[in-house]
């Protein structure tokens, strides 16, 4: 049974996304993912202008008059959600957490694929595959979609739920079998998946979607500050007070996301960063007109 706040939470997120989809991203996502060839659609009369090389010879002679074939793209595309919704999601500095964030960026996503007539899948993961939902077609299924990510508590069952990027990765290239594109959504707290991954690019267009919050790069000066791990359940008590405590949290926080730029780029995997404070519909469209500039 879902409650109220949820479903007001999938409601919201329903309108606030198709109001994006058709406002600001109507092309954008067309124009990005291309579908995975050409097919035949029809013949017509030879028309000046026309590339001689799509002249149907058969027709042409059979009616002594000059036809060409015409092709139209093959638009139907598979897009996957491989969405890491492990404990330390389940933090926000701001009015929402990151997994949040995360179920509101695949909405957006979700909506425009849908809208293009595209298929949706999701693999929900932490240290295991908690959830696979095969890809399919319509609003309801994205709403279902919705529905799971937002409902998804990892401490439901287990009291912590770490991190295995390698693991989804693996799992995802063993159940999809045609090309195609795959949103990697996670704050990446993990190491050792650059094989998988670059496996897993050469197989698919695999994009990469880091979540991210302000605290995380920063942190205030507020004193003696007890900080615990959410995956693990570690303390530790951190003096930001200290200019020299808060000077080495950020510059491990700027290394830290340097290793992921610089791993990305090395297997070929586009790249996203979203956060908690401000608007990812604004990230994502930056994203898309970079990539139509590369192409």
């Amino acid at each position: 049974m879902i409650s109220k706040e949820l479903s007001k939470k999938i409601r919201y997120i329903q309108i606030y996304t198709s109001k994006a989809v058709n406002d600001v991203l109507a092309g954008e996502y067309h124009s990005v993912f291309k579908g995975q060839g050409m097919e035949f659609d029809e013949v017509r009369a030879y028309q000046p202008g026309d590339d001689i090389r799509t002249i149907d010879w058969n027709v042409t002679a059979r009616t002594g008059h000059p036809y060409v074939k015409r092709y139209v793209e093959e638009r139907e595309i598979t897009v996957f959600f491989l969405v890491d919704l492990s404990a330390s999601g389940a933090f926000g500095s701001r009015e929402k957490l990151k997994n949040e964030i995360a179920a509101e960026f695949c909405a957006l996503l979700a909506f425009s694929a849908i809208k293009n007539n595209d298929k949706v899948g999701l693999i929900v993961f932490t240290d295991i595959i908690e959830l696979f939902i095969p890809p399919a077609k319509g609003t309801s299924h994205v709403l279902r979609l919705i529905r799971e990510l937002l409902y998804f508590d990892p401490g439901k069952q287990r009291q912590r739920a770490g991190t295995d990027i390698s693991l989804a990765l693996d799992y995802l290239g063993r159940v999809l079998h045609k090309r195609g594109v795959v949103f990697l959504v996670s704050d990446f707290l993990d190491q050792e998946f650059q094989k998988p991954l670059g496996v897993l690019a050469r197989r698919h267009d695999l994009i990469a979607v880091t979540v991210s919050d302000p605290r995380e790069l920063t942190l205030p000066d507020v004193g003696l500050l007890e900080i615990q791990d959410a995956e693990t359940g570690a303390t530790v008590l951190v003096d930001t007070g200290s200019k020299e405590v808060r000077d080495k949290y950020s510059r491990l926080a700027r290394e830290k996301s340097e290793q992921l730029h610089n791993l990305f780029k090395s297997t070929g995997v586009d790249h996203i960063q979203i956060f908690t404070d401000r608007d990812y519909v604004i990230d994502l469209v930056k994203f898309f007109r970079k990539r139509m500039v590369k192409r």
